[in-house]
């Protein structure tokens, strides 16, 4: 079986040597580039599983890099940067990233997160069923049954919770939510999300106040993890 290959690129060479260090003895296949400039040669070239991308390079500004990887390439991008600001998070996850942690970083779950974003390019349209957790969720149905028992949702309900779980794991940003559900129109009506998130809750969880599959991210937007 064939290793997951990752590209690392970031202009430290201390954090490139620890996290080949410990990606490779997690049984991925690293290269390194230290520059945006020549981290995107080298995903045009042999295109990796995953890019990890620091957003600090010291010739190209990372969310542009970003920006240009998204013109073509399709496999998950997660940011490790020290730039920790509200806006910065939210930028690059409206422009594509599938996740974002902020140096320092903790290995652990870098690594989660990485298998997350992994198993996110299996469960996409061409699974019909997507199960997650005690959650089975079929896209050609319109149907959504936890422990087997079929839950009524309303159609706004139905389409928010779908988008969550073709995009399993990823932090979906509160812009991105309103503007695929509601349109384009509506990206200020931050409570139309307020409400139907709610709604979806206590209809798929086991106790609303503390969710265990859609989780806050706090200040950006969602995510839809597994429990286990």
């Amino acid at each position: 079986m064939n290793k997951p290959g990752i590209l690392i690129i970031d202009d430290e060479a201390q954090i490139r040597k620890l996290l080949e260090i410990t990606l490779q003895s997690n049984d991925y296949a690293v290269t390194q580039a230290s520059s945006g400039k020549e981290g995107i040669i080298q995903a045009a070239n042999h295109p990796p599983d995953m890019i990890i991308l620091d957003l600090g390079l010291p010739d190209t500004d990372g969310h542009e890099v970003l920006k240009q990887l998204r013109e073509w390439y399709t496999n998950p991008i997660i940011i490790l940067s020290v730039q920790s600001s509200e806006e910065d998070i939210i930028k690059a996850l409206d422009n594509g990233a599938n996740d974002y942690l902020i140096k320092p970083f903790r290995t652990g779950e870098l690594l989660a997160r990485m298998r997350s974003a992994l198993r996110s390019v299996i469960t996409d349209e061409a699974r019909v069923v997507i199960t997650i957790g005690d959650l089975q969720i079929d896209l050609a149905q319109r149907t959504v049954k936890k422990k087997g028992e079929t839950i009524k949702l309303t159609a706004t309900e139905y389409t928010l919770l779908s988008l969550f779980a073709r995009n399993e794991g990823k932090v979906l940003t509160h812009h991105y939510l309103l503007k695929e559900v509601w349109g384009p129109g509506f990206i200020n009506q931050s409570q139309y999300l307020r409400v139907f998130l709610a709604q979806l809750r206590k209809k798929i969880e086991n106790d609303p106040n503390r969710p265990e599959y859609l989780v806050t991210e706090s200040g950006v937007g969602y995510r839809l993890v597994s429990k286990e």
